[in-house]
């Protein structure tokens, strides 16, 4: 049977198997599931000691009654303060490239937060550690993946796990080394994330490895939660967009993973 048809003609709608075929591809994408990757916007959440931390006020709340004409109503809103590298958030190419043409978040395009992707499990990597390529290439290897073109690859360390509510958290972190963020820009990844406030260790590590980002064309997120419950799930399909902020270095996500 031929399952070509024209725009126009509806005809083969009657057609129960089609029908069926729909049914199918509707309730899967209902069922789906969606795993969260996101940290809590809250009042002075952790945040990387170079940028502004979280401020939340109540704006306006139900103890004030409001009025127009003859009706009386509350409304509660809140004031947000905060970076546009706030919690889990992606960096913009012009964060750490200098050209005048380096694109801003509201310039990249959508399709690189709408992707294919897979996690790979260092969560045995030592704080402070910088992972090397060859431990990606172990991981790699473990999780039976391939890296394809236009892929996200998200990175658990247990950083969470190890360090979130501590002090720590904003200082002992492992990362990847700089040779790694090359490793995963050869195999033409749109980006990569991380839990941690920074894609490589504190201090000279992470700045090497934000500026080959910017000198290779990709990004990364830093900020992930609940990478754990991707390992060993293969491929899934990741979901990351960013607001669309006029000039922004960088934006805050509602990071999504589809498995």
């Amino acid at each position: 049977m031929s399952h070509a048809f024209k725009v126009n003609d509806l005809t083969w709608l009657h057609d129960p198997v089609n029908m069926l075929a729909i049914k199918d591809i509707l309730l899967g994408k209902l069922i789906m599931p969606l795993i969260d990757l996101s940290r809590t916007i809250e009042h002075r959440t952790p945040a990387h000691p170079s940028h502004p931390p979280v401020i939340m006020t109540v704006w306006n709340d139900h103890n004030e009654i409001k009025k127009a004409g003859k009706t009386s109503f509350s409304s509660k809103s809140l004031s947000l303060s905060l970076s546009d590298h706030s919690t889990t958030h992606v960096d913009a190419p012009c964060h750490f490239n200098p050209a005048k043409d380096a694109p801003s978040i509201d310039e990249v395009p959508l399709e690189d937060f709408y992707t294919e992707a897979i996690c790979l499990d260092l969560s045995n990597a030592p704080l402070k550690h910088q992972i090397t390529v060859y431990e990606m290439e172990q991981a790699l290897g473990k999780s039976g993946q391939e890296i394809k073109p236009r892929d996200t690859v998200l990175i658990y360390m247990a950083v969470n796990e190890r360090l979130f509510g501590k002090p720590e958290y904003l200082h002992d972190f492992p990362g990847l080394h700089v040779d790694a963020v090359h490793w995963l820009a050869d195999k033409g990844i749109i980006m990569f994330g991380v839990e941690a406030i920074s894609p490589a260790p504190e201090g000279e590590p992470n700045f090497k490895a934000h500026m080959a980002c910017a000198e290779r064309g990709i990004t990364h997120m830093e900020g992930l939660m609940n990478l754990d419950q991707l390992i060993d799930k293969g491929r899934f399909q990741f979901i990351g967009f960013p607001l669309k902020i006029k000039g922004g270095t960088g934006s805050p996500i509602r990071a999504v993973a589809v498995v």
